[in-house]
């Protein structure tokens, strides 16, 4: 398990060895050869498993961030617990059957079958499943840069880099960031498999390579990439013809699981992104400068943010590490031009969805959105001077694993943010002040005896954006905890604008106490019949509705009402059954 420096020696020639030595000479010498030494790593595998492990580790003992994955886990209980979902995921959006435009069928089948075993209360099993597929991934990369020809030693440096860099973090950390790690496991695989059929034309390998594209399809679309970055692979890394005939077949493959998938995906019951080519097109425009940011948190990762935005993010660290990188590739003498643009081009074309996300689906760069895109910075690398220097393998290796350390320890302590919703929403407002979500979020989860830096937060968060999502709901809801007459009735133009904005069911709940305390039953009662229909066990809710149908002498609903909340097991007042005669 030990990484070793092997000497040898060679012997020496037999007619070298058997000279004689005359009366009065001098001593006759034997002539070596060069002593030769081989820097090798053993069991190179269990190495980067240790690294990735050690690094996420405190990973094991964090909690919800309350960024979508207490949706997918708490939210979705009832969802989880049918395993025949499994199937239903291939036919709907991932947050809501119809009205949502992602479509990540593996994703939420992961979550479905986590559930199973770790429920809602044990997150430290959906966290070890993510720290999983991460070692594996590792894995998996660390034979692709095998199968590129590159360097042992190297391609260890390299998937140790990927291990540990703190800008993937998010990925390993936050329990919905699997789905990166997912997709690269098969994106990976899939290059692998397709690498092989190239070299040996076996039909397992084409099929696996067939099946892996699939799967990553099925994980999220930024493998409709995969394909054009395995053929940058074949032509201007390994070389080889684009017309032979093991490559002619791919490309037909290819095009077959592509089919599938949209076939698929367009069958699904998901929403449309609502973007115009010439929207996506000045979506596009204006993230380009998010290029030079990521790349800044790639080479100099010390502007982590759980919760990134454009507008907060510094571009110095890219436009330096653009600088520093350009320097180190001329002056190696030794670079391979192909494979450093076709490094660059692996990077951009994964990177590519990330410069497509609608502003209406969010504003943020997230950094998990780097877990594939990394891979082609990290394949010009080695093209660098960094790699080809007068230092010896041990040199190298010493200040390679000095940098791997200096990366996990940033890793380790920007990983804690992620640990519990109040240090994950702190964390986001310092890193993006001009986050209204950000804001909200934060004061939504301050403790009672904050509440007036919750309102302060929410206040700021109304003046960068009055129209964010839920965030009109919160003013509302703030405004009906002063129990003042006069806020309850001025909580009523947030709770409308809200129901513009996202349609949000708890608005109904607010709004009928706004109808009660103008008498309005009527409107009252039609307030939280909408809102049972998304909570239909709420107790409040319930009871609320039976004391309006029994004000306003409605007594066959009542009844009704009764008997169904019984049926849920939930508590009906004697006096209010006495009266119903039940």
């Amino acid at each position: 398990m030990a990484i070793r420096l092997r000497s040898t020696v060679s012997k020496p020639k037999p007619k070298q060895a058997a000279q004689t030595k005359a009366p009065g000479s001098a001593p006759a010498t034997t002539q070596l050869t060069a002593k030769a030494t081989i820097f090798t790593i053993r069991h190179p595998l269990l190495w980067l498993t240790i690294g990735a492990l050690i690094v996420y580790l405190p990973s094991l003992f964090f909690g919800y961030t309350e960024l979508d994955d207490s949706i997918f886990i708490r939210d979705f209980q009832s969802y989880n617990e049918n395993l025949h979902n499994i199937i239903t995921a291939f036919q709907r959006g991932l947050f809501d059957a119809v009205k949502d435009p992602y479509y990540r069928p593996l994703f939420s089948d992961s979550i479905i079958l986590n559930y199973q075993f770790s429920g809602t209360e044990n997150v430290w099993g959906y966290h070890a499943v993510n720290i999983i597929f991460h070692i594996i991934a590792v894995v998996l990369l660390f034979n692709i840069f095998r199968k590129l020809s590159i360097k042992e030693l190297h391609a260890f440096i390299l998937a140790m880099f990927f291990a540990v860099h703190p800008v993937l973090s998010q990925a390993v950390a936050w329990i919905p960031g699997r789905n990166d790690s997912m997709l690269a496991i098969f994106v990976f695989s899939f290059l692998i498999s397709a690498i092989n059929y190239s070299n040996n034309g076996k039909t397992s390998s084409l099929l696996f390579s067939g099946l892996f594209l699939l799967l990553a399809f099925f994980t999220k679309e930024t493998a409709v990439f995969a394909a054009p970055v395995a053929f940058i692979l074949f032509v201007f890394v390994l070389n080889k013809k684009t017309r032979e005939k093991n490559n002619i077949v791919q490309y037909a493959l290819w095009a077959v699981c592509f089919g599938i998938w949209y076939a698929a995906r367009a069958m699904a019951t998901t929403a449309s992104a609502g973007m115009t080519s010439a929207r996506a097109v000045n979506e596009s425009l204006h993230r380009l400068p998010v290029i030079v940011q990521y790349l800044g948190k790639i080479f100099l990762p010390f502007n982590l943010s759980v919760f990134p935005i454009q507008e907060d993010t510094v571009y110095y660290y890219g436009i330096a590490a653009i600088a520093v990188l350009t320097a180190v590739l001329v002056v190696n003498k030794q670079r391979n031009t192909k494979i450093i643009l076709s490094g660059i081009a692996i990077f951009l074309l994964f990177l590519m969805p990330a410069l497509l996300v609608p502003g209406n689906l969010n504003q943020q760069i997230f950094e998990h959105r780097l877990y594939l895109p990394i891979i082609g910075i990290l394949l010009l690398l080695p093209q660098t001077v960094l790699f080809n220097n007068k230092l010896a393998d041990k040199q190298l290796f010493t200040a390679a694993m000095a940098i791997c350390g200096a990366l996990a320890i940033i890793n380790f302590y920007h990983q804690r943010n992620f640990a519990n919703p109040k240090t994950f929403w702190t964390a986001a407002v310092e890193t993006s002040p001009h986050s209204a979500f950000a804001d909200m979020m934060l004061a939504a989860r301050l403790d009672k005896d904050e509440t007036a830096k919750s309102e302060a937060l929410f206040r700021k968060a109304y003046s960068i954006n009055p129209r964010e999502k839920y965030l009109n709901f919160y003013m509302a809801e703030m405004l009906q905890n002063t129990n003042n007459k006069d806020s309850v009735a001025a909580s009523e133009k947030y709770l409308l604008v809200e129901k513009q904005v996202s349609d949000y069911f708890k608005c109904d709940f607010l709004l009928a106490r706004v109808h009660m305390e103008r008498n309005d039953f009527t409107g009252a009662a039609d307030c939280l019949q909408t809102y049972l229909k998304h909570a239909p066990s709420n107790p409040m809710a319930n009871n609320n509705l039976l004391l309006l149908y029994m004000q306003t002498q409605q007594a066959d609903k009542a009844k009704a009402l009764a008997k169904h909340m019984q049926q849920l097991g939930l508590a009906v007042p004697p006096g209010i059954l006495k009266q119903l005669g039940s």
